[in-house]
């Protein structure tokens, strides 16, 4: 009953494989569920006791391609590619 090198030589299996939402090394090939983000779940998987595992995803450390304009234009109140109207000139 050996429980050093020989034990060692038979764990050569896989059980996590690269998750197709969060690309980790966290979706379980049998439960075919990752233990990451929780993939297939519409959801992705995140809970209030590690406050800074959802910090490392949320919003804010992708691109915001769409949040990252909005507030300029706040301050513009959202105006479109229309002309402003001036004051106009009295022709006399």
């Amino acid at each position: 009953m050996t429980k050093g090198t020989t034990s060692m030589g038979k764990r050569n299996s896989k059980t996590h494989t690269q998750c197709l939402r969060c690309n980790k090394s966290s979706f379980h090939i049998q439960k075919k569920v990752c233990a990451s983000c929780g993939y297939p779940a519409a959801r992705i998987r995140s809970f209030n006791w590690s406050e800074r595992a959802i910090r490392r995803r949320t919003t804010g450390t992708g691109r915001m391609r769409h949040l990252k304009h909005l507030p300029r234009r706040f301050k513009n109140g959202f105006r479109t590619g229309h002309s402003l109207f001036g004051k106009k000139v009295a022709s006399a």
